[in-house]
């Protein structure tokens, strides 16, 4: 454990246990989208912590949304060409959060106590990443473990990032309902779920250095309710899952005609009881179809499964098998918590 690991330490609002805090706060996770980040900062909130966001000519800074000054959140000030003003007394922050003007006392020396105390910003898949672990370290030298997303960059491949949508609920109970090949015919027979087609076939999560892949082979489509398009008679679809512990996957489903639809699962966690979701999308047809069309309609999937999440109790995620039922499709969910479990995050996941 390096010097800056040493020094974790979780926020005085934190939800989370604090050991499992420290161990979530070394892996990397999305807090925004990039385009939203434009001529004003941008307030979010990662594992409890309050960040900022904003843009300067080296680049996107993010930090800690704290004034080192008197303690206002720099969120609430403006941004003046490549610096952001402190809306109570007008100091400006600029690369790497550097303090570089004082109003009240514009000859003076800036102390290096007034450098805001900032994460590392990595923009990939459209979004902007950051890790608390890292806090403060050269940005040249940081290392983004940041999970794969297949066909991305991929010629022939449509770009897409969806919204940001906030679940009230914990982000491995969202993770885990992304995994979930149960729930189609119950939960989303208002977008591709067939209610007459429920059966789970089996399909067996094999461990990687991240996490686990699975595929899942069914007769299942994923193409909208009420499309009518033709499918080869007995085409198997299959759902192609990468998981990048603790709370990122990639769903990558191969349609007819070498058709190839990846959907990333990236679930930010804002508390141990908010979760913000972040999905980009990567796709080689319908490619002449609105943007606002997909954001439409995987906001309505997304909607199917909130519904769940919110409500589902405990609302942590039980990382001790013995705590609830299981039935033989749930193969993904006990490969997911056994990951966790081997993190060493707590038995009984709390929030």
């Amino acid at each position: 454990m390096n010097d800056v690991l040493a020094q974790l330490i979780p926020p005085i609002r934190n939800t989370f246990v604090p050991e499992d805090w420290a161990i979530l706060a070394q892996h990397w996770y999305p807090i925004a989208v990039a385009a939203d980040i434009g001529d004003a900062p941008v307030a979010t909130m990662l594992l409890d912590e309050p960040l900022v966001i904003y843009r300067c000519k080296n680049g996107i800074v993010v930090g800690r949304d704290v004034c080192p000054h008197r303690g206002v959140p720099l969120s609430m000030g403006k941004r003046d060409g490549d610096t952001i003003a402190c809306a109570y007394h007008g100091l400006k922050f600029g690369a790497n959060g550097r303090c570089v003007h004082i109003p009240a006392s514009p000859t003076a020396t800036i102390a290096p106590k007034l450098q805001l105390i900032t994460y590392p910003a990595v923009e990939r898949y459209g979004l902007i990443w950051t890790c608390l672990a890292q806090r403060g370290l050269d940005p040249a030298a940081v290392e983004a473990d940041i999970p794969d997303m297949p066909h991305w960059n991929d010629a022939g491949f449509q770009q897409i990032n969806c919204p940001a949508f906030d679940v009230a609920g914990f982000a491995g109970r969202q993770m885990e309902g992304f995994l979930d090949v149960a729930h189609f015919g119950w939960i989303h027979t208002g977008t591709f779920g067939d209610p007459e087609n429920t059966e789970v076939p089996a399909y067996t999560p094999v461990p990687s250095d991240k996490g686990f892949i699975a595929d899942y082979r069914s007769h299942v489509g994923n193409y909208p309710v009420g499309v009518d398009k033709p499918i080869p008679e007995g085409y198997e679809w299959l759902r192609h899952f990468e998981v990048h512990l603790p709370f990122t996957a990639t769903l990558t489903v191969h349609f007819p005609d070498d058709g190839r639809l990846v959907i990333m699962n990236a679930a930010s966690p804002v508390s141990a009881r908010k979760t913000r979701l972040f999905a980009p999308i990567a796709r080689n047809f319908d490619l002449d179809l609105p943007v606002s069309a997909v954001h439409e309609f995987n906001r309505r999937v997304f909607e199917e499964d909130r519904w769940i999440v919110e409500a589902q109790r405990p609302e942590w995620l039980p990382l001790d098998p013995s705590f609830e039922a299981h039935i033989p499709a749930d193969r993904s969910s006990i490969a997911y918590r056994k990951g966790l479990r081997g993190m060493g995050l707590s038995t009984f996941f709390t929030a």
